[in-house]
C-alpha cells in the first residue's frame, strides 16, 4: 500500500510537502485575525484575500511554462522561498505594528505570486521521482496530506492565535508557517540529482503556450474532463460553499454545524485517499468520473430536509469521491502526458477548471434569491447527475485504458515518443531498476 514511500527522494519530498501543506492551512485563520486586529474591518479583509488571489490565477500559465522550461524542483524552491519572505515579513509588520493595509496587500501579493508558479511545478516533479507503477500510490498518499492538513491545519492556527493575546499570536502563526516552506526548501535541495531540463535555446513565451495549448486541446479526456470541471465549479461547488452556511444557520445548527460539514468532508477525503494505496484500475478515467457522482449528494441533501448526520455523511462520501477521483486524474496526466509539456498542461487545466469559479461565487446569492435556495441547490445536484452521465458516455472516457495504449491517447505516435521518458527517468535518476506495468 505504500510502495511510494519505499523510495527515498519521495519520502523525502513527501515530508516536506506535507510540512508546508500543514503550515499554510494554519495561515487562513492567522491572516483574518491578523487583519482584523489592524482595524480595516472586513471590507480591508476582502482586498487582501483578492490580492493574494488574483497573481494566482494570473500566473498559472505562465509557472507552467516555467516548469517545463526550467524545471519544477527550480521554480518549487523559488516559490516556496518567496512565500517564505513573504509570511515571514506579514509576521514582522504585525509584530512591529507596521501591518498598514497596503503592506498586507503587498505581503499577500507575494505570496499568491509563490503560489501561482507552484502549482504547475508539482505535477511537473512528481514523474520525475518515481516509476510509472507508483505514481498512483504517490497522488494518493499527497491527496491524503492535504486533507490532513485540511483539517488539523486551521484547528491549530486557531489555537495558537487564541492562546497568544494581540498580534502575536497570528505573526506566530505565519512564522510557523515560513518555516514550514523553509522545511519544503531544504528538501527540495536534496533532491538536486533528480532529472531536470536540460538548459539551452527555448522557444518565445509564446510558442511555449501554444505548444502547450496544442498539447492540451489534442486529448479529448483531458479537455472534456476540464470543461465539466469548470461548469462544475461554477453551478455546483461555488453555491455550495456560498449557500450551504445559509442552509446551516436557518436549520443546522450555525456555524458549528457547517464546521462539522467541513470535518466530514475532509475526513472523507483522507479516507478516499487511503482506500486508493495499492490499487491501480486499469480504468482510471471511468473511475474518477463514478467517483465524482458524490458530489451529487452534498447539495442534494443540503436542498432535502434531512438532519444534520444525513448532511455530514453526504459530505464524507463527497470528500472520499473526491481525493480519488483527483488522485486517478492526476496519475493519468503523469503517465499520458510529455513530462516536457506537463507543467503547461496542468496550468491550463487548472485555469480552465477554475475559470468560471469566481463568477459562480458571485452569481450564488442574487441567483438564489430569484429562484429560491432549495431549488438552486437542486438544480446543482441534477446538473451534476447530469453531466457525469453524458461524460461516461464519451468513449474517450469510458474506454481509457492504461494497459491498452490505443485506447489511452489521440495516436499512437504520441505514446510511443512520450511515455518511455517518462518510465525511464527514475531509473536514470536513481540507478534503481524500474518496475515493469503501470
Amino acid at each position: 500500500m505504500f510502495t511510494a514511500l519505499a523510495d527515498r527522494d519521495f519520502r523525502w519530498f513527501f515530508t516536506g510537502y506535507l510540512t508546508s501543506k500543514l503550515g499554510t492551512a494554519m495561515a487562513p485563520v492567522a491572516t483574518a485575525f491578523a487583519v482584523l486586529h489592524t482595524g480595516v474591518g472586513a471590507a480591508g479583509l476582502g482586498y487582501v484575500m483578492a490580492a493574494r488571489i488574483v497573481p494566482v490565477v494570473l500566473l498559472l500559465l505562465l509557472g507552467g511554462v516555467f516548469a517545463d522550461r526550467l524545471g519544477g524542483r527550480r521554480v518549487m524552491i523559488a516559490s516556496d522561498l518567496l512565500r517564505c519572505g513573504a509570511q515571514a515579513g506579514f509576521a514582522v509588520l504585525l509584530l512591529t505594528g507596521h501591518a498598514t493595509l497596503a503592506a498586507m496587500m503587498v505581503a499577500a501579493v507575494l505570496a499568491g505570486v509563490g503560489e501561482g508558479v507552484f502549482t504547475p511545478s508539482l505535477q511537473a516533479l512528481i514523474p520525475r521521482l518515481l516509476p510509472a507503477d507508483r505514481l498512483g500510490d504517490a497522488n494518493a498518499l499527497l491527496s491524503v496530506a492535504v486533507s490532513g492538513a485540511g483539517v488539523a491545519g486551521p484547528a491549530l492556527g486557531g489555537l495558537v492565535a487564541a492562546v497568544l493575546a494581540g498580534a502575536a499570536g497570528p505573526a506566530a502563526v505565519l512564522l510557523v508557517d515560513a518555516a514550514s516552506y523553509a522545511v519544503s526548501v531544504v528538501v527540495l535541495l536534496r533532491l538536486a540529482h533528480v532529472p531536470q531540463p536540460e538548459p539551452g535555446a527555448s522557444p518565445s513565451l509564446v510558442r511555449e503556450l501554444r505548444d502547450g495549448w496544442q498539447e492540451f486541446r489534442s486529448r479529448t479526456w483531458l479537455w472534456v474532463t476540464t470543461v465539466q470541471f469548470c461548469l462544475f465549479n461554477a453551478l455546483v461547488w461555488a453555491p455550495y460553499l456560498v449557500l450551504g452556511p445559509v442552509v446551516a444557520e436557518r436549520r443546522l445548527g450555525g456555524a458549528g454545524a457547517w464546521g462539522l460539514v467541513l470535518a466530514a468532508n475532509s475526513a472523507g477525503s483522507i479516507l478516499g485517499g487511503l482506500a486508493l494505496l495499492g490499487r491501480r484500475p486499469r480504468r482510471p478515467l471511468f473511475l474518477a468520473v463514478v467517483a465524482t457522482f458524490g458530489y451529487v449528494l452534498t447539495p442534494a441533501l443540503l436542498a432535502s430536509s434531512l438532519p444534520l448526520p444525513w448532511v455530514c455523511a453526504a459530505a464524507a462520501v463527497t470528500g472520499a469521491g473526491a481525493a480519488v477521483g483527483g488522485a486517478l486524474e492526476n496519475t493519468v496526466m503523469q503517465q499520458r502526458v510529455p513530462v516536457e509539456v506537463l507543467g503547461r498542461i496542468t496550468a491550463y487545466q487548472t485555469v480552465g477548471a477554475f475559470a468560471l469559479g469566481p463568477l459562480g461565487l458571485a452569481a450564488a446569492g442574487p441567483l438564489a434569491s430569484v429562484f429560491g435556495l432549495t431549488a438552486f441547490l437542486a438544480f446543482g445536484a441534477v446538473f451534476q447527475l447530469v453531466s457525469n452521465l453524458a461524460v461516461l458516455a464519451l468513449p474517450a472516457i469510458r474506454c481509457f485504458d492504461l494497459a491498452n495504449q490505443d485506447l489511452s491517447d489521440p495516436s499512437p505516435r504520441v505514446v510511443e515518443t512520450v511515455i518511455e521518458p517518462t518510465r525511464s527517468a527514475p531509473s536514470a535518476r536513481s540507478g534503481q531498476s524500474t518496475p515493469s506495468g503501470g
